[in-house]
């Protein structure tokens, strides 16, 4: 076959395999699914060997007929797992979602020495951060904490199992809250207030850094994390773009040419490569929550296109049910881990469509309220087009709602694996091969004037709940 390309992505609830031709279409993909598991409340964990059996089967299948020119990866971020000298995992890989440090958080968050982390490095003091994680296992696990001879993300495990050498590039390394993003290294005062050293941490590398493997000999691209190369992938690194995406967890970005910091520690930033960064605000509930509802509350074996079909026999906004999806606590823009879902105003003529499309309608206002912190101008917002990509770009009655909620032009990537595309793209760069600078772009979706009126009013609801209810639900109020 032609020339080949492939770029891996590894989510929080499956790594995909993406082979693309230059052109940027795509020739054949692969999956392999895993779960994201709770052994104790607050807790959520994987087996990183489980996740690299799940890379090397995907790496295996999609090269299957083909030698690839290389393969770049891209990964979920903010997980964290303690190795010792041989590499072996002392825990499972704690992940973005993973709340047992949120005490630990809240006392660090209001200090002025929490404050001084974040202006450093871009990242709320919150249980997400793999600094807050390392912080917990050194107060609540010392044993674990002094054994660890490193402390690293699952991408860093999964490259080092292919690669024989530890790394990590500069846009992970940016998330983890131990990177000075102004400086772009491990920051120092950090590391001191944890107690390790910077080699207890990974180098810092390019995203473009490429490596040969230790058993395939194929060319590996050490890539980013999959926030910032879904901007990349789906064409967003320009002014006037912001990148949705809604995966597991769900995020909005913006780019910018500088690093962001908010006065009120409720954004966080990102680096890419060069002068390339991104603001944003991640949020913990996204399809996630769908998950759940299908699953735990529903129990209904109905496919998820099925339940999408009797959601659009809803009028928008529900007939008034209201859905704050806060299952998993909540990152941007409150920074609450113990925040709890809401479901608010429900009768008895409502009905599981109405309960599926609310909950849809939940997820949505919880980013726009993200949005709304992010491009506080409601003009400039309007202006702003959205480049959608993720699992839910499958859905026309979802991106229209998008549409309509954010009352913004909405384009879809072309290919909705957008942060394989984009891990691709930082393949070509690396190699200093020609690649497509623009990529075809999918369905247009505009808001519905009649429609934006009714979540307008919706999303007015929807952000005066958990102010409200914040105390009512707090664990010291709870019988």
């Amino acid at each position: 076959m032609e020339n080949s390309y492939i770029g891996i992505d590894i989510g929080t609830s499956a790594t995909k395999a993406v082979c693309f031709d230059r052109s940027g279409t795509v020739v054949r993909e692969c999956s392999r699914s895993y779960e994201m598991q709770h052994p104790r409340p607050d807790w959520s964990v994987q087996n990183p060997e489980i996740i690299l059996a799940a890379v090397r089967e995907c790496i295996q299948e999609i090269t299957l007929d083909n030698t690839p020119e290389f393969i770049s990866f891209s990964s979920a971020m903010q997980s964290c797992i303690a190795i010792d000298r041989n590499g072996n995992p002392l825990t499972d890989a704690m992940l973005w979602a993973d709340n047992r440090a949120h005490e630990l958080a809240e006392r660090l968050r209001g200090t002025e020495e929490g404050q001084i982390f974040y202006t450093k490095t871009g990242i709320p003091i919150h249980s997400f951060s793999p600094m807050i994680k390392i912080a917990w296992l050194k107060e609540q696990d010392p044993s674990i904490y002094s054994r660890a001879y490193k402390f690293i993300s699952i991408k860093e495990y999964i490259w080092h199992q292919l690669t024989g050498e530890y790394g990590i590039d500069s846009s992970m390394a940016s998330g983890t809250g131990l990177m000075n993003i102004h400086t772009i290294e491990w920051d120092s005062d950090i590391l001191d207030y944890l107690q390790i050293g910077a080699k207890q941490l990974s180098p810092i590398v390019s995203p473009t850094h490429l490596k040969k493997g230790l058993d395939d000999n194929f060319t590996y691209i050490i890539g980013g994390g999959d926030g910032a190369l879904a901007n990349l992938g789906t064409g967003a690194m320009q002014e006037g773009n912001m990148a949705l995406s809604i995966g597991t967890s769900g995020a909005v970005r913006i780019p910018v040419s500088q690093p962001f910091i908010d006065p009120e520690m409720r954004t966080q930033c990102y680096h890419l490569i060069d002068h390339q960064y991104l603001k944003l605000g991640a949020v913990n509930n996204g399809a996630i929550v769908l998950q759940w509802l299908k699953e735990s509350l529903l129990k209904t074996t109905e496919s998820f296109d099925e339940l999408f079909e009797q959601a659009e026999t809803v009028a928008p906004g529900s007939e008034g049910l209201l859905f704050v999806p806060y299952l998993l606590g909540e990152r941007a823009p409150i920074w609450d881990a113990a925040a709890q879902g809401t479901l608010l105003g429900i009768r008895i003529t409502h009905s599981k469509a109405h309960l599926f499309r609310a909950t849809l309608e939940g997820i949505l206002f919880g980013l726009f309220s993200v949005t709304e912190l992010l491009l506080a101008d409601p003009q400039k917002r309007r202006e702003t087009i959205i480049r959608a990509s993720g699992g839910f770009g499958k859905s026309e009655l979802w991106l229209q709602m998008v549409a309509d909620i954010f009352g913004m032009k909405v384009i879809v990537a072309d290919t909705i694996e957008a942060s394989a595309w984009g891990a691709v793209l930082l393949g070509f760069n690396a190699l200093g091969l020609d690649y497509p600078t623009e990529k075809g772009m999918g369905k247009c979706y505009l808001p519905n004037p009649d429609h934006e009126a009714v979540y307008s009013k919706g999303f007015e609801r929807f952000k005066k709940i958990y102010p409200l209810l914040k105390d009512l639900n707090s664990e010291e109020t709870i019988l």
